[in-house]
């Protein structure tokens, strides 16, 4: 492996089409900030670079829907964006925007000198075109019936009810966003790359970390979701995918015959980390004049590290897409490393924007002021890093008033009340150290050392873990040694004690800045220290005797029950119609009662259909039933009750589709003549869930 002298850190671009919550802070964002801020406390070289992602059809959309300019929207959410990050603590070198200037041209440099490379083929294709609204239709800007799940709402390049990747031509029944008319194929061209081609290097070089002969990255060191699913697109095999749209928002093909087309957000928002370095160096120039701090170092040099934090979502385009780009144009270091993490939950539901089912970190910060690190401390012991994880606003009561307050603010608030009582807010002179104080500095030292192992690792929770162990530790010893009694038998013992404490206090001021930033700078105004170096916490005299000691201060306060509802209820105000399952465990089977054989013949007398339902609607004074309009390909759709409406809403079923009974006798259920049953299963819980295919069928089609 090469030497490593200088690490670029990125975090994924924000879409400046919304604020950001915490599922964006817990994915991406929050680790590279405490990865960050350790290397740097341990000496280390590093840029960490970001900014605003600020093209793409959905601006676009989101602008016409309000009346506005692309330009507009995206001004609104790069401040927020930016603003929300600084008042949480998270601090990039850099917060740059793909709607610069500077951006627009290291994207056209970079995408001509992948031409100049014959990176790319050029296709003609049929691509939708909205004759209304007179122009093609980019992914976002069509909608129509999912394939697989039948969601008909679902996006041209995905389905957000399923999570399917899809192309505008697999959707059912395809509809204009802009005009709502039926869009029509019609000829264009489009730049595109031909992934397929570089499949055997990249397989190569994320299973094995070797790259023309060189090893450039320990494979064994990748996450196993993140192997896992850039394997599962190397076994499918990769497939060309273009690079260029027709849209008018975005960073505008450099080419003669390209006019109306831009480069696809994909190959213009991860090259996005390149201009915002070259933004970072002009800034360093222009305060530092002959400082001459260079950007490609940071991208180019054999002993420079590239970092990519991302959101699962992310994965492919960071392990596969960008290396394939950088290699292609030349002379680019590719990723050591993608730590990407899993999805963060809500209360037992996913995340989502557009139901507003969402802690968001700006209405955080205003609702509790200065009490950022409560939400970093919770969000990282959360921290969804090789699974998904949930969070709820109880476990969030528990992190501050178990263990912030109970733990960390109750150690440091016992050793500056002692201090300040026996020694008048100074430090003591220790006396002679005994076995039980070399037991406490072992302990403390060796979680010290935990924490920059863990970090190195990506594992984050065991480095907080480990930095809360310090805090423990010192909570341990002052209980064991009891000052507030050695004060009366022996004194000089007493000295010791707390000075001992008052230096575990020093480290955590070290220790805990990555993760809590705000706290480690209240114990160092309360120690009256500067920020102290990572090797500095590996000393046993850091606070030496008659330093004068700041107020004391209480660094957490608990949190009540009332506050707690508070927030679950402003939540629920909102409250989305459908639930997922956070685990990744299936939910438990319910187990039925084997029923008697049955000859093939009397298996062979159901007629069993799969049916879209059409329309859904409550039965008048039945709580349980729903009643059903489902097309199963006859000359009139059926009418089917069903004993499932506590189970959904009529809203969210249209577009369904079912297994049916056909040739179950029809029987009348208020009044209502059913004329069939839907074939539900069901879990141990009791919830319901569909049978259904795998993939959309036309109605009517039989099932044998």
């Amino acid at each position: 492996m090469k030497e490593i002298k200088r690490t670029t850190v990125t975090a994924a671009l924000p879409y400046a089409n919304g604020p950001l919550h915490i599922g964006h802070i817990a994915g991406a964002y929050l680790p590279a900030d405490i990865y960050v801020r350790c290397l740097r406390a341990r000496g280390k070289e590093v840029l960490f670079v970001c900014g605003s992602d600020e093209h793409g059809a959905a601006i676009t959309l989101r602008a016409i829907k309000e009346g506005t300019t692309p330009k507009a929207i995206v001004d609104k959410y790069h401040a927020m964006m930016g603003k929300a990050f600084t008042d949480f603590g998270i601090h990039f070198d850099i917060y740059h925007r793909t709607s610069s200037e500077l951006h627009k041209e290291t994207s056209q440099e970079f995408f001509l000198k992948l031409n100049e490379n014959h990176a790319f083929t050029e296709q003609e294709e049929q691509q939708y075109y909205d004759e209304e609204a007179r122009q093609f239709l980019a992914d976002r800007y069509i909608i129509g019936t999912c394939p697989t799940c039948a969601n008909p709402n679902a996006y041209g390049d995905q389905c957000e009810k399923c999570g399917s990747a899809l192309s505008p031509k697999e959707l059912i029944d395809p509809r204009s966003t802009l005009s709502g008319a039926k869009p029509v194929l019609k000829s264009t061209k489009h730049w595109y790359l031909p992934m397929d081609r570089s499949q055997q290097w990249v397989e190569e070089w994320i299973n094995t970390g070797v790259l023309d002969g060189v090893q450039q990255h320990d494979a064994g060191e990748w996450k196993p979701q993140v192997l896992g699913q850039c394997n599962s697109w190397l076994k499918d095999g990769l497939r060309p995918r273009a690079m260029t749209r027709d849209l008018d928002w975005g960073v505008p093909v450099p080419l003669p015959n390209a006019a109306g087309k831009v480069l696809y957000v994909w190959l213009d928002a991860p090259i996005g980390y390149i201009s915002a370095t070259k933004q970072w160096a002009k800034d360093q120039e222009r305060r530092d004049p002959g400082s001459s701090p260079g950007w490609e170092k940071w991208w180019k040099a054999d002993d420079t590290r590239l970092l990519h934090f991302i959101g699962k979502d992310n994965i492919v385009f960071h392990c596969i897409i960008f290396p394939i780009l950088l290699k292609m144009h030349g002379g680019y270091q590719l990723p050591q490393n993608v730590p990407a993490n899993e999805f963060l939950n809500l209360e037992g539901q996913k995340l989502s924007t557009s139901r507003n089912w969402a802690v968001w970190l700006h209405e955080y910060i205003e609702r509790w002021p200065n009490r950022q690190d409560e939400l970093r401390y919770a969000l990282t012991s959360l921290m969804p890093e090789f699974k998904d994880s949930e969070f709820t606003w109880k476990a969030f009561q528990d992190y501050n008033n178990n263990e912030l307050v109970a733990i960390l603010g109750n150690f440091v608030q016992r050793v500056f009340v002692l201090c300040h009582k026996y020694y008048g807010g100074k430090a003591p002179e220790p006396g002679e150290r005994i076995d039980q104080d070399v037991a406490l500095w072992s302990n403390v030292h060796a979680n010290v050392e935990a924490i920059a192992i863990s970090n190195d690792q990506f594992r984050l929770r065991d480095a907080l873990a480990s930095a809360m162990n310090v805090a423990r530790a010192g909570n341990k010893y002052l209980t064991d040694t009891e000052p507030w009694k050695l004060e009366k038998t022996d004194p000089e013992r007493t000295r010791t004690v707390l000075s001992n404490s008052l230096n575990v206090v020093a480290v955590l001021s070290i220790v805990l800045d990555p993760f809590l930033p705000f706290t480690a700078a209240k114990l160092r105004r309360m120690l009256s220290t500067g920020t102290l170096s990572w090797e500095q916490a590996f000393r046993t005299d850091l606070i030496g005797a008659d330093q004068q000691l700041g107020a004391s201060e209480h660094l957490f306060k608990p949190i009540d029950d009332t506050a707690i509802a508070s927030e679950v209820e402003r939540l629920h105000a909102n409250r989305p119609v459908e639930t997922t399952p956070t685990t990744d465990q299936p939910s438990p089977i319910k187990v039925v009662e084997a029923k008697p054989n049955i000859s093939f013949d009397d298996f062979g007398k159901l007629d069993l259909r799969i049916g879209t339902i059409t329309a859904a609607e409550k039965v008048a004074k039945a709580d349980k039933l729903l009643k059903l309009t489902i097309d199963i390909g006859e000359a009139h759709p059926r009418t089917v009750v069903s004993g499932i409406a506590q189970h959904f809403t009529p809203e969210e079923l249209t577009g369904q589709q079912v297994l049916l009974l056909c040739n179950l006798e029809p029987r009348k259920l208020k009044g209502i003549e059913s004329q069939g049953m839907v074939l539900m299963a069901e879990d141990a819980e009791g919830k319901l869930r569909f049978v259904k295919p795998t993939e959309a069928m036309p109605p009517g089609s039989g099932v044998r």
